[in-house]
């Protein structure tokens, strides 16, 4: 009988070519941002503060914590003049395992200064299009199914999903408590069936960081991508008021303890950057998520070479 470290080098070779597609995405993704004159940048993955969010639950590493994203130090980036940039990264979350997740995983995040998340939907969709005919092809089959990944792709607001797709309106999911269980059952797998879908306009309590809508700040410029059924990407207009900003992180903290999770530090030299922080979006892409896509693989487990449990 074999032995455990055998049949993971049969897996191993057995992934070879989703590795290698895996690879030659990630290239393109590189080509398209440096022709598009954005800077590469590194940031670090342990930092002392990650965002303070309710639902993310940060890794720690001695003192510090391993970043859940690199979007405080990015935006401190942009507030010194970088006014595009990219970074391809690993980050951390605790307690994520599934078919979708992985503790460990590699995200794709830019920021674009004078862009606000319309604008950013395009590029977003310019991007990924750019990369698919770079690898050979503009449409993609999922699950059996054909999908075109020609633009422009669907723009859906949150509230016109719910009212199409669940037996729920918005306000009412939300009201209930309902809106995650709504979202997963009834709105997701409905969303980029036959070609991408952007969700858009995303209530203010759903976005911690983005920019309220001028003319109904009972919403935010925040968007969701969806490929596939398969949320992809996530961006939105960046709120630049440090204050407000202040107040949405104290509440988040709050919640937080009284859930007994790990406590943050409040990220002062991010919440001065801000006060200097030029009109921008920014949106963070799953790498390993987007291969799920384009090779037509169910499980995230197929698409990296190591997984947790074969380390």
């Amino acid at each position: 009988m074999a032995d455990s470290s055998s049949n993971h080098n049969f897996s191993l070779a057995h992934k070879s070519q989703v590795l290698q597609l895996r690879a030659r995405l990630i290239q393109s993704i590189r080509l398209f941002f440096i022709s598009n004159s954005f800077l590469e940048v590194e940031t670090p993955l342990r930092i002392p503060s990650p965002t303070p969010e309710e639902y993310i639950e940060a890794i720690p590493s001695g003192d510090w914590f391993l970043q859940t994203s690199p979007e405080l130090c990015m935006k401190r980036l942009v507030d010194a003049g970088n006014g595009r940039i990219f970074q391809i990264s690993k980050c951390f979350r605790a307690s994520e395992r599934g078919d979708k997740h992985l503790p460990e995983f590699t995200m794709l995040e830019w920021y674009v200064t004078g862009f606000d998340y319309q604008q950013l939907m395009e590029q977003c969709e310019n991007l990924i299009f750019s990369v698919a005919k770079d690898l050979g092809f503009t449409e993609i089959i999922r699950q059996d199914k054909k999908i075109n990944l020609t633009p422009p792709w669907e723009r859906i607001t949150l509230t016109e999903a719910f009212l199409k797709f669940a037996p729920l309106s918005l306000d009412e999911a939300l009201a209930e408590d309902k809106f995650d269980e709504i979202l997963i059952d009834y709105i997701e797998p409905q969303l980029g069936i036959n070609r991408p879908a952007f969700v858009y306009d995303y209530p203010a309590q759903l976005a911690a960081l983005a920019k309220l809508k001028d003319d109904n700040p009972s919403f935010s410029e925040r968007f969701e991508l969806y490929i596939g059924g398969l949320e992809i990407a996530n961006g939105f207009s960046e709120l630049t008021d440090a204050g407000e900003q202040r107040k949405r992180f104290e509440k988040v903290l709050k919640n937080r303890a009284q859930k007994k999770w790990a406590r943050y530090a409040m990220p002062e030299k991010f919440l001065l950057s801000l006060e200097t922080l030029p009109s921008c979006a920014g949106i963070a892409l799953g790498i390993d998520r987007l291969v799920m896509i384009i090779a037509d693989k169910n499980s995230i487990d197929e698409v990296v070479a190591f997984t947790p449990e074969n380390l």
